[in-house]
């Protein structure tokens, strides 16, 4: 509870700050004047809820996100596993990937529309591209970083190249692809929303766009807010889903060093042993009990 309290604490501390910033108009290095104040974007936000067309480019923006997302999540696990596993496929897909992979894919929005028949088709390939390369790599890396001994296991148990994929390289390599998704989902919001403002029709992207241009700064925020919490919402679900499908890996969990330590509990006083004299003659075959178990320590 109290994690959840410093949390929700942290967030309004930020409304509270932004709101004294703009409604005092203070302008000190950065124009907090021309900023709309949090009571104004909650009202701009109100009244979108109550029309239809914000909840027509939500419907529109999730539409193409999830399309994409799911589209590079199958395309990018699969090219991964097959470059990491395969030197012909790295030799004839590794150069074309690596060169391609720095092009942004905001910068593909001219191809989109040279190559699809449609804006929503376009779209639809710049988001799914902005996360296939994260998902690539990432995937690439976990497979890469496998022990060699599991594949090996299975072999010996007779298992062939189908059983060592299903048992050994997807299961192990689930914590890198999952990390590649993560970061993919970010990255789709990030090229969905500039997508759809260049040549969307509807979105969330292109809504805020002429927000921006009839100059309806709360309506602007309104739109930032909504792509901020649509996207923490994939992320969440994006990293709740790997939690449940590598809940067999082992987990650390923050404890405090306090917590941590444990007072050292007294060991009873045990009766002395008397001492017995250097003259004293050990029993038949004791030095030669004590000597195998000397010889068995040290090895």
């Amino acid at each position: 509870m109290t994690r959840y309290a410093l949390r929700v604490a942290s967030l309004g501390i930020a409304l509270g700050l932004w709101q004294l910033l703009t409604s005092q108009d203070i302008d000190l290095w950065l124009r907090f004047s021309q900023f709309p104040t949090v009571t104004d974007v909650v009202h701009a936000f109100t009244g979108r809820l109550a029309g239809s067309d914000y909840w027509t480019d939500l419907t529109d923006s999730l539409t193409r996100i999830l399309t994409g997302f799911l589209l590079a999540a199958v395309l990018g696990v699969g090219a991964g596993v097959l470059v990491a596993r395969s030197r012909l496929a790295e030799d004839l897909l590794g150069p074309v990937l690596e060169v391609v992979r720095p092009v942004p894919a905001i910068a593909l929005v001219p191809v989109a529309i040279l190559l699809f028949p449609s804006n929503e088709q376009g779209i639809v390939f710049i988001t799914c591209t902005a996360a296939f390369f994260p998902v690539l790599v990432s995937t690439r890396h976990a497979v890469r970083a496998l022990a060699p001994v599991w594949e090996e296991a299975v072999r010996t148990m007779g298992g062939g190249r189908w059983r060592v994929l299903g048992s050994v390289v997807l299961p192990g390599a689930l914590p890198g692809v999952f990390g590649g998704l993560s970061v993919g989902i970010g990255v789709s919001w990030i090229c969905v929303i500039s997508a759809e403002m260049i040549s969307g029709q509807y979105g969330v992207g292109y809504r805020t766009w002429q927000d921006y241009t009839v100059v309806d700064y709360p309506g602007v925020f309104v739109g930032m807010v909504t792509i901020g919490v649509l996207g923490w919402l994939t992320s969440t679900a994006v990293e709740l889903l790997g939690r449940r499908l590598t809940r067999w890996l082992p987990r650390t969990s923050y404890v405090p060093a306090t917590a941590r330590a444990k007072p050292a509990r007294a060991k009873p006083a045990r009766a002395a042993t008397p001492a017995r004299p250097a003259h004293a003659a050990a029993p038949a075959g004791h030095d030669t009990e004590e000597a195998r178990d000397e010889h068995l320590v040290r090895d």
